[in-house]
């Protein structure tokens, strides 16, 4: 019987990893690819939260965090935190960069379902932080535009327009805030992101009333 057509999760899969056997064995064992059935694990655990003590438990080789790395995750954290953004592993600091290579490190080990429970709990205060570098990216543009649109505003200019806008920038920051307002429409607008405009930009849902303010 093909196993990608298997019901997940699949009961022999998760016993095995209950085992203390990794994704990555279980795949060779079982000649599956290792997504398909990381997929099964993660639904899973989704089912089991107990799972993932388990199967670490049975494992026997997955030390707890070390001070060292407790400290690593609490600076990483709150340097996100201050900043509004994930670190870039291609920033010109080097210490950035480190901290970009950890989470990266972390992002892996939660999608093999190894991270340590210590470490999934800590960085939970992180919203989407196990998104993977591409979420990560999207994030801190989505931040920086919101940001460019603050000081746009702060400058005592109206709301930008995504058609008929006097510049580049008025055009970039229109069609961003548009963009916002039809996925809040749509209810796609990720609640997170919504407070951050409510907080920032409060009445960005309606903008600018009718007609542009004559020119001096």
């Amino acid at each position: 019987m093909d196993r990608q057509l298997r019901r997940a999760p699949d009961a022999e899969w998760v016993l095995m990893y209950r085992l203390g056997l990794s994704r990555k064995r279980i795949a060779e064992l079982v000649r599956a690819e290792p997504a398909s059935v990381g997929y099964h694990l993660v639904i899973a655990r989704r089912q089991d939260p107990e799972l993932e003590s388990v199967h670490q438990a049975a494992a026997g080789t997955k030390a707890g965090p070390s001070s060292a790395g407790l400290r690593c995750m609490e600076e990483i954290v709150s340097w996100i935190m201050a900043e509004g953004r994930f670190p870039r592993d291609r920033s010109a600091d080097k210490d950035e960069r480190s901290m970009a290579r950890w989470l990266s490190d972390r992002r892996r080990e939660a999608a093999e379902g190894t991270l340590h429970r210590v470490y999934r709990s800590g960085l939970a205060k992180i919203p989407e932080w196990a998104g993977g570098p591409r979420a990560a990216e999207d994030d801190a543009r989505w931040r920086d535009r919101l940001a460019q649109l603050v000081t746009f505003r702060a400058e005592g200019n109206d709301w930008p327009r995504h058609h008929d806008y006097a510049s580049g920038r008025e055009h970039t920051l229109g069609v961003w805030v548009h963009a916002q307002r039809q996925k809040h429409r749509r209810g796609d607008l990720d609640p997170e992101r919504i407070k951050l405009l409510d907080e920032a930009l409060p009445g960005w849902q309606t903008g600018r009333t009718r007609g542009r303010p004559p020119r001096l």
